[in-house]
């Protein structure tokens, strides 16, 4: 009897330890969770995280910090989140600059901007906008090239670092027109607007400063889309300007470190999709100038990243923009 007792609970605790690890998992989020932006605060990347991490955080009932780690056009920030353990708790917002365009920039990254990452989910892309100060003399996009045409240097513009989609766009500008014009890289498209605003730049390319558009701190005088976009129905396109067409844009993906279970990234994918498709949000992302897509699967972002960073190559050669 005794014997028969003793295999049973012998049995019933070997259930138990077997049970314990799906769990634990089952548990998943049990405790605050980080996502890391590499760049300042007050850009495009910034205010999506902030708005991604309030949801996410409600619907898996944990608080999500963001946390900003700048420099190096979001090299520094990307290089330590690899770094980070593979458990799901550490998220990165990742970024057509540091995961497309920094490997053509830059000799060396500090991570593989494919391989080191497990993707999650696809946010967005933002186009951008061709931006001036309330104060500047130039009330069209056609006007401006006109004048740094006929003043080779005269103007500058600001961007969020070398080989931000800022800078990206502004060398792209002068490849297409002619214009000469200077760049002033800044620690992050952040402390760049507010030197645009405070009229210490001239001009700028940017995805995250639509508000202060709307707001009338910044006047947009042309979209880099095929398209207007409905959240400045009144602002025209490059090609519609008097320009030559040209489409440039940032886009966001969320992603964990490499390694992270398919189980955690199944489930933060489907947390992820069911914030992106709220109206709430939604809505606060068009109002960014964003452009939504349909939710995609993990692998696709992952096929996603590596057709970027070829088409990328492309770019930043035509862009005229080189290793800094």
């Amino acid at each position: 009897m005794r014997s028969m007792l003793g295999r049973f609970t012998a049995a019933l605790a070997l259930a138990f330890a077997a049970a314990m690890p799906m769990a634990a998992q089952a548990e998943y989020p049990d405790k605050s969770m980080t996502l890391v932006v590499p760049w300042p605060p007050g850009g495009a990347t910034d205010s999506l995280a902030r708005i991604i991490a309030q949801k996410l955080g409600e619907r898996v009932g944990q608080t999500i910090i963001v946390d900003n780690r700048p420099g190096a056009g979001g090299n520094i920030g990307t290089a330590s989140f690899v770094r980070e353990e593979a458990d799901g708790y550490t998220l990165l917002m990742a970024t057509s600059s540091t995961n497309a365009a920094n490997p053509h920039l830059y000799s060396t990254l500090g991570f593989d901007p494919v391989e080191d990452f497990a993707p999650i989910a696809f946010v967005a892309s933002i186009p951008n906008l061709l931006e001036v100060p309330k104060t500047s003399p130039f009330t069209t996009a056609l006007e401006l090239v006109e004048h740094a045409k006929a003043n080779p240097g005269q103007l500058n513009y600001a961007s969020g670092g070398v080989g931000s989609s800022q800078h990206l766009a502004g060398s792209m500008l002068s490849h297409l027109t002619g214009a000469q014009m200077e760049h002033v890289p800044y620690q992050g498209s952040g402390p760049a607007v507010t030197d645009l605003i405070a009229g210490h730049v001239d001009l700028m390319l940017d995805t995250g400063s639509l508000t202060m558009v709307k707001g009338g701190e910044l006047r947009a005088l042309a979209v880099a889309a095929s398209e207007r976009l409905p959240a400045l129905p009144d602002v025209p396109t490059m090609e519609e300007a008097g320009l030559p067409a040209m489409q440039a844009s940032a886009w966001y993906a969320i992603v964990a470190p490499k390694g992270t279970p398919e189980p955690v990234i199944g489930k933060l994918h489907d947390e992820i999709t069911a914030v992106l498709t709220d109206p709430e949000v939604r809505d606060r992302l068009l109002e960014m100038g964003a452009i939504l897509r349909d939710p995609q699967s993990p692998e696709e972002v992952g096929a996603f990243f590596r057709s970027e960073i070829d088409r990328y190559r492309e770019i930043v050669g035509v862009s005229g923009a080189s290793i800094e």
